[in-house]
């Protein structure tokens, strides 16, 4: 198979991790004989910096003509100084949009060699594995007025969704249940917000359509608790944008480390792929990122946008034995002597070769 694909370096550590999951991408290609074509493009910060927007035409052009695209990390705090939309920030949820992508699938779990060295105990942590289905394309970080008037020190924004938009990220969670352990927690504030008060009844009604999947409901702030308290209680968890963009966050916990989670954003159209976390430019260019999110999402690239089930396989093999032959980054908790950004994912290259 020929896979082609589109690369999105992005800022800070951006072009670290997705220089490190090329080297495996081409290691996959070699195993299985595949011929392999990435084209990269600006954004965030990076196309900001050679004055153009934060989400160039030519970049969403670009990874429309494909069917994936492998982004980095976007965010510049020399950019601050913008309006929302202009920003590198404002690109990413621009692309999002443009790209047709609304569910969000993030998963989270402990790889074979981090047995205990995540910050939870491991007797709270042990055996968790669940995968975070977050809304897209709506809520507040979209709804329409948003504005703020810094004379007056006013601010606004809006939080809004419609039936069509929490029915279809519904059936993308039920149907994810359906291959998992049949359980689907819905997390909204439906004691506080109208919106979650639909989201809540609309959830539900999509409910009756999978009777084999069990569904509960609960409280965004309850939900944030359990995670730390008793994360092997999830299964698929579903909820809207802005929770769901917490709540991932801080499941990075359960795992031992952010620069370990992964996520794909699917639609109707062209995936896009990328790690949980964010440029991080305090280290950037200092070889101390953590890769291995980006060669995750790889293989959710490999998996959903191809069908590629054994190469996806192959990548996830290949980290768990990295990480259980004790080789480590800087962030993980528990290293002796940490390893850099491109020489973790060279090692876990070698072993899809071998």
């Amino acid at each position: 198979m020929h896979i082609s694909i589109s690369l999105i370096p992005g800022d800070g550590v951006g072009p670290e991790v997705v220089a490190a999951a090329c080297d495996v991408l081409d290691a996959v290609a070699s195993r299985f004989g595949h011929t392999v074509t990435t084209t990269p493009y600006l954004m965030g910060g990076a196309a900001l910096r050679e004055g153009k927007p934060a989400l160039p035409p030519e970049t969403l052009a670009g990874c429309l003509s494909t069917r994936a695209t492998l982004m980095g990390a976007v965010g510049d705090p020399a950019f601050d100084h913008l309006p929302s939309k202009e920003r590198p920030e404002g690109g990413l949820l621009a692309l999002r949009k443009g790209m047709g992508v609304f569910a969000n699938l993030r998963p989270t779990r402990i790889w074979p060699g981090l047995e205990g060295a995540a910050p939870l105990r491991p007797e709270i942590a042990s055996g968790a594995d669940l995968l975070i289905v977050r809304e897209l394309v709506g809520g507040l970080y979209f709804g329409e007025p948003r504005q703020i008037d810094r004379g007056s020190g006013e601010a606004f924004n809006t939080m809004r969704y419609t039936r069509p938009e929490i029915e279809r990220i519904a059936h993308v969670a039920f149907a994810s249940a359906r291959k998992r352990r049949q359980k689907v927690t819905s997390v909204d504030k439906a004691n506080v917000l109208e919106t979650s008060q639909l989201w809540r009844a609309v959830v539900s009604e999509i409910a009756a359509g999978y009777p084999d999947v069990a569904l509960d409901h609960m409280y965004v702030d309850s939900c944030a608790m359990a995670l730390v308290t008793n994360p092997r209680r999830f299964d698929v968890v579903l909820t809207e944008n802005l929770f769901g963009d917490i709540l991932s966050d801080e499941a990075a916990v359960i795992a031992g480390s952010i620069g370990l989670l992964p996520s794909a954003s699917l639609g109707t159209g062209p995936g896009l792929y990328e790690p949980v976390h964010g440029s991080a430019p305090d280290i950037a260019g200092q070889d101390k990122a953590n890769p291995l999110g980006t060669i995750a999402s790889l293989a959710m690239l490999l998996l959903h946008s191809f069908d590629l089930t054994e190469e996806a396989a192959a990548i996830e093999a290949a980290i768990g034995a990295t990480l259980t032959a004790g080789d480590r980054t800087a962030d993980l908790l528990g290293q002796t002597r940490a390893i850099g950004c491109r020489e973790m994912g060279r090692r876990v290259a070698r072993r899809i070769g071998s």
